[in-house]
Order: structure tokens, then sequence, then C-alpha cells
């Protein structure tokens, strides 16, 4: 069974909600259709309802089993007003400005998500990464202990040679563009943490890098290397079962016949599935390069460090793609809890983190 037909069978047995706060999107009207046809959960469309009846009319998608919220007519609008006066750094808004940026249905959904009425939410379909971010970071909690918010996204290839019979986890790919020693180690054991949940199997961690095992050796290399030291011992204090090698160059971390030849004694060489990448740049620019050449299925950008499933879908992504994400993101929900048992702390004020476009 492929990938995608195994989330499909698994989140079927436990429907998960799904917010999509970009309602009158064609594709986002498809992928909620197709959601509730699959019986995976309930989908949750945000805008004017005359609109969204337009675009699945055009669609051709009933939306008999869909639920519709217009932020303006919603009957819990005034109750996510006074939740977010309370906030500290919207304590000083007046209302009528609060009243305003609920009306944008990312700041409504990321509230519905915070406030429990959804489980996970979807968007970025046809805006930029900022207009999602900024209220999901602005209003949803991140993680005990995460001082930054990253993301990964799920790759599956038809070489199915390579990887985890061609299912890869690639990251960060659309958060953070310079990531610092902390923060590339973090990145490299939560999206093994991703990779373990979702297939069951251990992770392979490749720390990627222009140079194998100090085959160059420049602060770009040695800031890499650091973090494989760190993300190993952040596994091993969690108890998390994951491989972690690097610095490897991307053909020693794919190829058994380059590995035998670049590195000795590694567990992760050759056989990587959680590829990390030392910048926003190389990562987003490899994931897009092995999507459009290669016809791999790709799903992201799966946010990582927030404490509500949430997803930064590409503008580029079609409905089959999101439908993907949407599943695989519900999917997360059901283990969330049992994840991150420390996630019921109280809310505080996120550190700011300037998104990139996707």
């Amino acid at each position: 069974m492929a990938f995608i037909d195994n989330v499909f069978a698994k989140l079927a047995r436990h429907p998960k909600r799904i917010v999509f706060p970009e309602g009158t999107e064609e594709r986002i009207v498809r992928a909620a259709g197709e959601y509730v046809k699959r019986k995976l959960g309930p989908a949750i469309l945000l805008g004017k309802r005359d609109e969204i009846a337009d675009v699945a009319r055009a669609a051709g998608v009933g939306l008999v089993r869909i639920h519709v919220i217009d932020p303006a007519e919603a009957e819990d609008l005034d109750l996510f007003c006074a939740r977010l006066l309370r906030l500290p750094r919207f304590k000083d808004m007046a209302p009528e400005e609060a009243r305003k940026m609920l009306l944008n249905p990312n700041y409504f959904g990321s509230m519905m998500l915070q406030g429990g009425q959804a489980d996970a939410l979807v968007s970025g379909a046809c805006t930029a990464s900022g207009s999602l971010l900024r209220p999901l970071f602005s209003l949803v909690k991140p993680l005990p202990g995460f001082t930054a918010i990253s993301s990964c996204m799920v790759l599956q290839s038809h070489n199915t040679r390579i990887g985890d019979g061609g299912l890869f986890f690639f990251a960060d790919c659309g958060v953070i563009p310079e990531p610092t020693v902390d923060q590339l180690a973090t990145i490299a054991v939560e999206t093994a943490h991703v990779s373990r949940q979702l297939t069951g199997r251990r992770p392979k961690v490749a720390m990627l890098s222009y140079s194998t095992r100090g085959s160059a050796q420049t602060r770009h290399t040695e800031r890499v290397a650091a973090a494989t030291a760190l993300a190993r011992k952040i596994a091993a204090d969690k108890g998390l079962e994951m491989d972690i090698d690097g610095e490897l160059q991307v053909d020693a971390a794919l190829i058994p016949e380059i590995a035998a030849r670049k590195v000795q004694n590694s567990a992760v060489a050759g056989q990587a599935n959680v590829l990390i990448f030392p910048d926003l740049n190389s990562g987003n620019i490899a994931t897009k390069l092995v999507q459009w050449l290669s016809g791999a299925e790709a799903y992201g950008n799966i946010l990582i460090g927030i404490s509500k499933p949430a997803v930064d879908v590409s503008r580029g992504a079609t409905a089959e793609d999101i439908l993907g994400v949407a599943a695989i993101l519900g999917l997360r929900c059901i283990a969330y809890r049992e994840l991150y048992p420390e996630q019921g702390a109280g809310h505080h004020d996120p550190t700011e983190i300037s998104p990139a476009g996707s």
C-alpha cells in the first residue's frame, strides 16, 4: 500500500476536524470535498457563504457534509474577540481592531485551532507564508521548550530504491532562513519524530552539507557537524530511537555505493530517509526540484514546534497535494498529546520569526 493510501486508511478509523481558512479557493474546496468523501473527518471552510457556494458549484463539489463558516457572521466572533484582547500582545488593542483582525480567515481559523473547535489547520494555498504564519505564531502557543517554529516536507519518490522505499522527510523547507546550531539540531530530532510517528520505523537522519565527515572544513560545515553532535545528545536524552549522522553530502546520504567509498561505520549513509538541510535556501530549492523534476508527491510544509497541528501549503500545491497533507495532519492529531505531553502549558508570547515565501 502506498504511503498516502496508508495514511487515508489509518485516519478513516480516527477522523479529525480540519479547518481550511481559504474556503473560496477552488483547490481547497476540491480537497475538502474529497476529505469528507473519504470519511476522514469533518471539513470546515471559512469565507463568505455565497462565494464558497459558487466555487463549489463550479467545481462540482457538494457542501452537504462540509461546514461553512463566515467569520463575520460566526456565533464565536465575540468570544474570540474577548480571548484575543486577553492575550498580552493584544491587550492594548481597541475592540473594533480586534474584531477586524478576526474577520481575516487565517486569524479566525487560528483562534478556532487554539480553542479546540478544529483539530488541525491547512492554509497557504493562495497567500504568502507570512499571511498564515503570523496569525498562527500570534494565537497558537508553541510547544514548551521550543524557541523557534520550523517545518518539514514529506516527499514520496517513484524511485523506491532510495530512502524508506522512496519516502523522505525534508527540513527545514519553509520557515527559518539560517538556523543556528541549536535550531538545526532541534529540526533534525523533531523531523525524525514526525517520520517515526507516520511510518513506525526507525528514522535515518542525514545532516546535509557540501562536505562529508570533514572532507572540507569551513564554518559552514563545522556548524552542521556541531548540530549533528547536539542532535544525537537531544535524542539520547529524550530516549528517542533514531540514527543521526553528519555532515554528509547528499549522494553519500542516499546511494549505498557512494556511501561505501566516502563514509565508514555509519548507520545512516546510503540509507537516509530524513534529510536536514543547512539553511532554508537549500531546503526549499531541493524540495521543489525533487517535486517538479522527478514527479515526486510532496506534502507540507508541516509546522514543527507548535502546540496544535498546522500546515503551510505551497501556492503551487494541487488539490491532491492539499488533500494528502490534510490527511497527514489529521493522522498527526491522533497521537499529538502522546508525542508532546508537555503541550498543556499556558499561553505565552511566541518568539517572532520571519517566515519565508512559499
